[in-house]
């Protein structure tokens, strides 16, 4: 029956009802939802679109290295366009699960990774991802141009730079150690270009007890046997990439009472496969993976080891000496991941910004949103600048070309650059969601996950206050010779540039920063050990901002810069060089600081009173 209020053509002829045509028209009739539709970024083709990449690699290669590199770079950014980005994206959609029992009961602990992760790992053979600094194809230019590489790589990899980072820090250890023939198969596994060959590597180090303190948090035990191997005890807290092929470990070797050596003297290196030959687990329980709050991408667990059948590989008690070419090379893959992320969503905003358009303009016509996006550049080309410098420096070292400058600026420039541009990261990756709105912080975007993985950037490896520790280390183990060889180095880049007219003010704040911080260092000589502790992160933000804005004006004064170089030194300069010195002037490191930072922390707690 049909309600007697619903009139109908025929019963009501002066009514004329709107055609199908014309309602479809109407702006939000049924399922139309308006006439606009934003364009996505588009991805271009990331070594060809870089310049500052473009032009570094044209001052620093010789000719023909150049031609060579730029010809595989250039066909390596359109594979990432064209195949990659969207296998790194499904990494991301399908993360892995792990699966304790099989259908009949029994305990298999596999974990279980996507077809796209693998294909990752394949892709990584094929372009030599870790191989290529191996080969030496390019003296020692290949270990800068695989950094490159890599940099492209990073943030379309689904964070398949994580198991090549430790892939890569693994075969460095193994080729320290001189290639011991019981290591000649993992070595040539691990820098295979064979994708049935290939193996990724794991570095299982941290323990309930340890985090970055592996010296007294390591308890895992290793018990010898009658062949020579070792069996190891013990439960490992974090174990990235944990569907490698092997991995190094930390542990302590028992004497025939069952002693162990305890700090950092008992400590040996293993290396250990994860699968025996009939494809089972060796000796390992996966308890769980771990829930992050980024990089689901990668397989992160909990392990017991119970049993693990493994090889000593460092002399008894040397296993931290030994482990520290891996965290050379590791804590450079990180900053190639904090270097690469600004560097994609900066690409990825302006290329937006040039298709958005709101208040009756594109955003990039703009001035304000351009000024925004002109000071995440400058600390993008920063980052980049001190991971290429880190680079070539470790590619010298490599191929025994380096000079003792050159060693102790590697040794003193890699924590900095972990450190510095992984905070970086963190700050210019926020800052560019904003560029995309709200669509910035929508999940299918893909935008949100590359601030998720930022963030482990600056607690892997060691958060920023260990790492900047570590500096203070490098200069009290060196006796100060890596601190003489970075003012020496700063002083000879200032020079280069203090004749050039557009370079002058850039240089004077650079050299007034300089000297700020020797009258600091001076000062800290006769101000003890806790003294330093206290400034360790000033110091550390210190060396690296003086030291980057140094290459920012050492690239400017380039025959072949540009305008924009000498832009970029110039914002660079205007900030604060020396947070150490102003921080000290202060009165930041004083015995009253002290005191007020705890209570300044804990006021009105309850722990504070008698406990602190």
């Amino acid at each position: 029956m049909s309600s007697k209020s619903t009139a109908s053509p025929a019963a009501c002829p002066d009514i004329q009802p709107l055609s199908v045509l014309e309602e479809m028209k109407m702006p939000f009739s049924r399922a139309l939802i308006g006439n606009f539709f934003q364009d996505q970024p588009r991805l271009g083709n990331q070594f060809l679109e870089d310049s500052i990449l473009q032009s570094y690699l044209r001052r620093h290669l010789p000719p023909v290295v150049l031609k060579e590199a730029s010809q595989d770079l250039g066909r390596f950014g359109q594979r990432i366009v064209d195949e990659l980005d969207t296998l790194g994206r499904e990494c991301e959609l399908s993360p892995p699960h792990l699966e304790h029992y099989d259908a009949w009961g029994r305990r298999v602990d596999r974990i279980i990774t996507c077809p796209a992760w693998k294909k990752m790992k394949e892709v990584s053979a094929e372009e030599g991802l870790v191989a290529a600094a191996y080969e030496r194809k390019f003296s020692s230019w290949s270990r800068l141009i695989q950094i490159v590489k890599l940099y492209l790589y990073t943030p379309s990899s689904g964070y398949f730079s994580c198991p090549l980072a430790m892939t890569d820090g693994a075969a460095k250890v193994i080729e320290s150690l001189g290639r011991p023939d019981a290591l000649q198969d993992a070595f040539r596994n691990l820098t295979s270009r064979d994708p049935k060959r290939f193996w990724t590597s794991g570095q299982w180090m941290t323990e309930r007890k340890g985090g970055s303190d592996v010296a007294y948090g390591t308890e895992t035990v290793a018990r010898a046997q009658a062949d020579g191997t070792y069996k190891l005890y013990g439960y490992k807290w974090f174990t990235s990439a944990t569907d490698s092929d092997m991995t190094l470990t930390l542990g302590r070797v028992e004497d025939a009472q069952g002693q162990i050596i305890p700090g950092t003297k008992g400590l040996s290196l293993f290396y250990l496969e994860v699968r025996n030959a009939k494809g089972q687990l060796n000796g390992i329980e996966v308890q769980r993976l771990k829930d992050k709050l980024g990089t689901k991408q990668v397989p992160t667990a909990e392990l017991l080891l119970d049993g693990v059948k493994a090889l000593r590989i460092s002399p008894e008690g040397r296993g931290v000496a030994s482990i520290s070419n891996m965290l050379t090379i590791t804590r450079i893959h990180n900053t190639v991941a904090a270097a690469s992320a600004m560097r994609r969503v900066i690409n990825l905003a302006r290329e937006y910004a040039s298709k958005r358009f709101v208040f009756g303009s594109l955003i990039k016509d703009h001035p304000l949103h351009m000024q925004t996006m002109a000071r995440m550049e400058v600390q993008a080309r920063g980052a980049f600048f001190l991971l290429m410098e880190t680079a070539r420096l470790l590619g010298l070292e490599e191929t025994n070309m380096a000079t003792e400058q050159d060693q102790h600026l590697l040794r003193l420039l890699t924590p900095i650059a972990k450190l510095y541009t992984g905070k970086q990261a963190v700050a210019v990756i926020s800052e560019g969601l904003e560029c995309f709105g709200g669509q910035g912080y929508m999940e299918d975007t893909g935008l949100p996950a590359i601030l998720r993985d930022a963030q482990v950037l600056t607690i892997w490896e060691g958060t920023t206050n260990i790492l900047s520790l570590d500096v203070l280390r490098s200069v009290m183990k060196s006796q100060g010779q890596v601190l003489s060889a970075f003012f020496a180095s700063a002083q000879e880049k200032l020079e280069a540039s203090s004749t050039i007219p557009t370079l002058s003010k850039s240089t004077s704040r650079l050299l007034q920063a300089l000297e700020n911080l020797k009258d600091f260092t001076q000062k800290a000589g006769m101000r003890g050990n806790g003294f330093m502790e206290l400034a360790a992160r000033d110091f550390a933000y210190s060396l690296a901002k003086i030291y980057i804005g140094c290459l920012f004006v050492d690239h400017a004064a380039w025959a072949g810069a540009t305008e924009s170089d000498v832009y970029c030194a110039e914002r660079w300069s205007e900030q604060d060089l020396c947070p150490v010195h102003t921080a000290e002037s202060s009165g930041c490191y004083n015995t009253d600081a002290v005191s007020m930072d705890r209570q300044l922390v804990y006021e009105n707690s309850p722990l504070l009173k008698g406990k602190l």
